[in-house]
């Protein structure tokens, strides 16, 4: 079974607090999923391997430790999911950025992928998928799986709010993937959003309701 980490960090939860004001407009809602994002990614990034390198300080050389060449791709999940990108590359600037979109057949109710492009090494990448909510579970799960199916196999999914049903779908169905998450949580209501939550987060992003 996957992890599950939750970032329980004040700056974190003071900045998320914020963005669950009805009142906070898209311009700060903007700026504080980017700020969140960028602070999620300090962790996300935890486990990079290091390599040992020589540098020449003004004083002289000394051994100290650099990324060891691991490549990271950034996917978001559209729309909303592009709000978390800036947050993430201004950490991990050389990081790709490929692009996932999906809809909801209304027959059958199961997601469809209209658009995917994702780096021509993407399969060489650690992929950093990213939506701020994962709700029923249902688009991201059917992310990683059209993901997995172009050879990527070491994916993390990050996501500002989960619901614990989210969860339990994206485990069930991708055990392989960790979970980092800035909160969880209580429930789902009957239109399949997060309780309490913080509303669309496509349209609080964008100013589009």
């Amino acid at each position: 079974m996957s992890t599950v980490h939750v970032f329980d960090h004040p700056l974190i939860q003071h900045k998320l607090s914020i963005m669950r004001d009805e009142k906070t407009g898209p311009k700060e809602f903007r700026e504080l999923l980017t700020e969140i994002s960028t602070l999620m990614a300090f962790e996300v990034t935890r486990d990079l391997p290091l390599k040992e390198v020589v540098v020449k300080t003004p004083i002289c050389e000394t051994r100290t430790n650099m990324i060891a060449g691991k490549k990271l791709a950034i996917v978001p999940i559209l729309r909303a999911g592009l709000g978390m990108v800036d947050g993430i590359r201004s950490l991990v600037p050389t990081a790709k950025v490929g692009h996932i979109g999906l809809y909801r057949d209304p027959k059958t109710l199961e997601p469809v992928e209209y658009y995917c492009k994702l780096p021509a090494d993407a399969e060489e990448r650690e992929i950093l998928l990213v939506d701020p909510m994962l709700a029923t579970g249902g688009s991201s799960s059917a992310a990683i799986g059209f993901i997995k199916k172009r050879g990527c196999t070491n994916i993390k999914l990050v996501s500002l709010i989960a619901a614990p049903e989210g969860i339990a779908r994206v485990q069930e169905d991708h055990p392989d993937v960790d979970i980092f998450v800035a909160h969880v949580d209580e429930k789902l209501n009957e239109h399949g959003y997060i309780v309490p939550g913080l509303g669309d987060a496509g349209d609080r992003l964008f100013g589009t309701k």
